[in-house]
């Protein structure tokens, strides 16, 4: 654990959070994920993450790591097909994780996975967070389609709305 990462996460405020993805940011996202699960039977959810506080912090948790609490926290592999797939962004780290459930993972290889967070977190990186989320629902859509496709009684079963921790 460094005393770099401390500082940034101690020091990333909600205000950061807020600017990052101010209402409209977050009704574009909510929108995207609708229109994204409007072609497939999959589900996503995005998650941002300001910073870790008290234990998980001092514990020195991975993005990673807490990706697959919050995977677990909102219930993302409850779904019919267990095609659920969860963003997570820890802003304080600039780090994005896609944790995809068994149905999809076993589908879309890990590199595949890793080349969207990378996308993203190069947006990311030039200030422009609404639009690589955007990105990254964009090319999570494309599995999803080309793997579950929307059947007729595709139901919408995790909300849409973004989650902001």
């Amino acid at each position: 654990m460094g005393i770099r990462r401390i500082s940034k996460h101690l020091f990333t405020s909600r205000g950061l959070v807020q600017k990052a993805f101010p209402p409209s940011a977050l009704d574009a996202i909510e929108r995207a994920i609708g229109a994204s699960e409007a072609r497939h039977a999959g589900q996503i959810r995005f998650v941002v993450e300001g910073a870790l506080d008290g234990a998980p912090l001092f514990r020195d948790q991975p993005a990673r790591e807490r990706a697959l609490d919050v995977f677990s926290q909102l219930r993302i592999w409850d779904t019919e097909h267990n095609n659920g797939v969860l963003i997570y962004l820890l802003l304080a780290d600039r780090d994005v994780e896609i944790v995809a459930d068994r149905g999809i993972d076993g589908r879309v290889d890990a590199a595949a996975w890793e080349d969207i967070c990378r996308e993203m977190e190069s947006a990311f990186r030039q200030g422009r967070f609404e639009a690589g989320v955007l990105r990254g629902i964009e090319l999570i859509t494309a599995h999803l389609a080309a793997h579950f496709p929307k059947d007729s009684g595709g139901d919408n079963e995790l909300p849409d709305a973004p989650v902001v921790v």
